[in-house]
């Protein structure tokens, strides 16, 4: 496993510091998701009583609309590893100067039309949110879509950087970076939302840090890393393959627009903005459980592309498939666990009594897409293997179904009937269909994952009991009771897993940090 230097990081006596970068990316991934956690449970209450259900409702609906401008990328960033490991492979590094200067042009190109049609979008507000807004709230939409536009346009060029720093496997510098960024939203938000800035000012603060990180990540590229920008040769051949490539990855980028943002548009199409609010507390907690799974996952994405380069060993990326999954579960399993039991006082506590649906909406999103969650690198191998097109063509297919469902679903239970379908299509398609695509296709030994897996489960069984005792007798009724409570079932949980789930290089995992903590505690 490769150590890369720190840059400007110096030790007492004066020798250069080496840290394992993965595993520092993994530390810090986690680190990010805890601080954004802490961060939501004390900001969110505060945001959603001073925005108010009706203008949260506007921001989450206004959001959902502009994010499906995302969808220019065209799938062009997921394939920047794939053919960065070819060109290292090669030791090209000409190639891979060609294929940043490519990369960056196509993607400042792709900026310039998000504005355009972003100012299409603002000339049409009225037609697109038909009429189940208020004057007011029109107004507002119009200034959020616009900020969001502007936002969204910054991401396209820093994709290019992110990707490169992610090819370096620079993760210390990349998730100190989104660590800080999650910290910083809510301190810069908070004061103006107290002057009564609203929405508008949240957004504001939101496009001011995409700003800054585009030029932070600009800075290490060149002054770090020394990234080299060849715009000459375009290679014609090299972008049609591209495309061939990443077409179907636009394709899955379809398919999630469609799964996490069409209901929050049908609801404010068909239910108002009061619904969308509600549905907006369940899907942000469905929002962070998602983003936890890919804190170790990401990490291992420069590693799946080259052993696929270098040797294909299907049995190796079982393994790695495997090894990251079981991790995923451990994890996984104490937040999905630890909600089904406190999740219904959280979210009355949290976010308010109002959006006690909310604790439905999140259980019916969060258990079924745990099964993709714990298989997400399967993702990446399909990619390094350019095997992703028939999971992109059959999720397509239940995606669309997903949405006509969905509506009758929600004209007859309103945003629980939207949360629903989206369930049944993630059983359909990412559980069910996945499992048989991966063993039947892709190579990866799918029983053999299974089995594995179900060795972490008997080690749920007691701290579910204590879960179901905690229920039945305890009266939760506040913050600091609940996080008692779900402290000692972290404790439990974590006991449990330990002696009756984790194997040898897992406990390792676990008490290596702690050994050096006491080491250094009993020096």
């Amino acid at each position: 496993m490769k150590h890369y230097e720190l840059d400007n990081l110096w030790n007492g006596g004066g020798k250069r510091v080496y840290i394992n970068q993965r595993k520092a990316g993994v530390i810090l991934s986690y680190a990010g998701q805890f601080a954004k956690i802490l961060i939501s449970i004390i900001y969110t209450p505060v945001m959603l009583r001073l925005l108010g259900q009706s203008e949260y409702g506007l921001y989450q609906l206004v959001y959902s609309v502009v994010s499906y401008l995302s969808l220019l990328s065209l799938g062009f960033s997921s394939s920047y590893m794939r053919f960065y490991s070819r060109y290292k492979a090669q030791k090209d590094e000409d190639g891979v100067a060609r294929l940043n200067g490519m990369f960056l042009l196509i993607f400042m190109s792709l900026s310039v039309v998000c504005i355009l049609c972003g100012c299409v979008m603002l000339r049409n507000i009225r037609a697109i949110f038909g009429s189940g807004l208020t004057d007011l709230e029109y107004s507002t939409a119009k200034v959020l879509m616009a900020l969001l536009v502007v936002n969204l346009a910054l991401t396209f060029p820093n994709s290019v950087f992110v990707c490169v720093i992610t090819a370096h496997e620079r993760f210390l510098f990349q998730k100190a970076l989104i660590l800080l960024q999650n910290i910083c939203n809510p301190l810069l938000a908070l004061p103006l939302l107290i002057m009564g800035y609203g929405s508008i000012g949240m957004v504001s603060v939101t496009t001011f840090l995409t700003l800054l990180v585009l030029f932070m990540n600009i800075y290490y590229s060149f002054q770090k890393l020394h990234i080299r920008f060849c715009f000459k040769g375009f290679q014609v051949g090299l972008l049609k393959e591209m495309w061939v490539f990443t077409f179907f990855i636009f394709i899955n980028q379809i398919i999630d627009q469609i799964n996490w943002s069409v209901d929050k548009f049908l609801l404010g199409r068909f239910a108002g903005t009061t619904a969308v609010a509600v549905y907006g507390v369940g899907g942000q907690i469905n929002s962070m459980y998602i983003e936890f799974s890919s804190s170790v996952s990401n990490v291992f994405v420069p590693k799946v592309n080259r052993i696929v380069a270098e040797s294909g060993n299907d049995r190796e990326l079982t393994k790695l498939f495997t090894k990251v999954g079981r991790i995923q579960f451990i994890i996984l399993g104490l937040i999905l666990s630890g909600f089904v039991f406190f999740g219904i006082p959280f979210v009355k506590i949290w976010a308010g009594s109002e959006y006690a649906e909310s604790y439905a909406i999140a259980l019916l999103l969060i258990a079924p897409v745990t099964v993709p969650l714990i298989q997400n690198l399967g993702i990446e191998i399909q990619r390094a293997k350019n095997m992703h097109k028939a999971r992109a063509i059959v999720y397509l297919f239940i995606a669309l179904a997903n949405v006509v469902i969905s509506i009758p679903l929600i004209k007859l239970m309103g945003p629980i009937g939207a949360a629903l379908g989206t369930a049944i299509s993630l059983i359909v398609g990412n559980i069910i269909f996945m499992n048989w695509y991966y063993h039947a296709r892709i190579g990866m030994n799918i029983f053999y994952f299974w089995r594995e897996i179900a060795m972490l489960i008997p080690p749920l069984i007691v701290p579910c009991v204590l879960g179901v005792v905690i229920m039945k007798f305890a009266n939760i009724t506040g913050l600091v009771r609940l996080g008692i409570l779900a402290i000692i079932y972290t404790i439990v949980y974590g006991i449990s897993m330990y002696l009756l789930g984790m194997n040898t290089e897992e406990k390792q995992l676990v008490m290596e940090p702690i050994k050096k903590v006491l080491r250094k505690w009993y020096k």
